[in-house]
């Protein structure tokens, strides 16, 4: 309080001078460097209030109060823009995937502007860049061993000559039998569904009855990722500064075992995979999107490795 007292006294012209960060904003030696991402909001729908409020609203504010601070400060964000919602809002607009995120890219950015969100930069995971960094993470993975193939089973529409994502099969849910429920889960009773127990399937897209039929994907490995994340996990949990849910959530992970998870979809709108056998195939957006804050970082500055791989700094 009596700091505080003298400070005012002074007068603001005791105040440092604020911190006038170079264009681009790099790390700089001897400062605090501070990078800020809001989480990826989804190119398929117009930002209410409600979507700025829990996602680019909180990031905002800390990012001026870092650079009050005169802390070195990085704030980036941008659209998520591959998935299956990209392709089901396309074909409810007649539009192609491309024209939906040029579209709502656009919109979501004049929202941003116009509600003076303080980013940096705010691009989107639809650019050569992402392609590039996405391709190589994958590549380092395969080359580490920490990727395996295996056969699933889903449904294909002989009619549109394509397996159809969860989003594209409706049918009558085997828990309390609603006649409208996806193929990744039912409205009603809220329960998770494999698109495969649905009854009475039907494609959205032709309304055509699919049939069961098995497809390879790749998954990672993450059990082989255990004995090295678990320690990993302890330190951060003893030094960081983790809520009691994160850490009730990462346990129980730990507790049932990691299992390998798919990390490719058989659809076209989407990161392709670089492997002879599944070139037809896109990454999983769950693997793809974010890897999005590392390729709209990349698109912000040719140097994006000193924010992301420099932990000295």
């Amino acid at each position: 309080i009596t700091a505080a007292a003298d400070a005012w006294a002074r007068g603001a012209t005791a105040l440092p001078k604020p911190w006038q960060p170079q264009k681009p904003v790099l790390p700089v030696e001897g400062l605090r460097n501070v990078l800020i991402t809001s989480a990826l909001p989804y190119v398929n729908n117009v930002p209410h209030l409600g979507n700025i409020i829990g996602c680019v609203l909180s990031a905002d504010t800390f990012a001026r109060y870092c650079r009050l601070r005169g802390w070195n400060t990085l704030f980036v964000c941008g659209t998520d823009e591959y998935g299956t919602a990209t392709e089901t809002k396309a074909v409810e607009e007649g539009l192609s995937p491309q024209e939906i995120c040029d579209k709502y890219h656009a919109i979501h950015a004049d929202i941003y502007r116009w509600f003076d969100i303080s980013f940096d930069y705010f691009g989107r995971t639809t650019t050569p860049q992402q392609t590039r960094i996405a391709q190589d993470i994958f590549q380092r993975l395969l080359a580490r061993g920490f990727l395996l193939q295996d056969t699933v089973e889903q449904l294909r529409c002989e009619g549109c000559q394509q397996f159809l994502a969860d989003r594209f099969v409706e049918g009558t849910c085997p828990f309390c039998s609603y006649e409208e429920a996806r193929g990744d889960q039912c409205d009603k009773c809220g329960k998770l569904i494999n698109a495969v127990e649905l009854k009475n399937p039907q494609c959205k897209l032709c309304r055509g009855v699919p049939v069961v039929k098995p497809t390879r994907h790749l998954f990672l490995d993450l059990p082989k990722l255990e004995e090295r994340l678990e320690p990993w996990l302890e330190q951060s949990w003893a030094t960081g500064d983790w809520t009691p849910n994160a850490r009730y959530i990462t346990r129980s992970w730990l507790r049932d075992g990691l299992k390998p998870r798919c990390i490719t979809r058989d659809l076209k709108w989407g990161t392709s995979v670089p492997l002879d056998g599944f070139r037809d195939k896109v990454f999983y957006v769950w693997f793809d999107a974010p890897i999005g804050y590392l390729s709209i970082t990349a698109n912000y500055t040719d140097q994006w490795e000193r924010w992301w791989k420099n932990p000295q700094q």
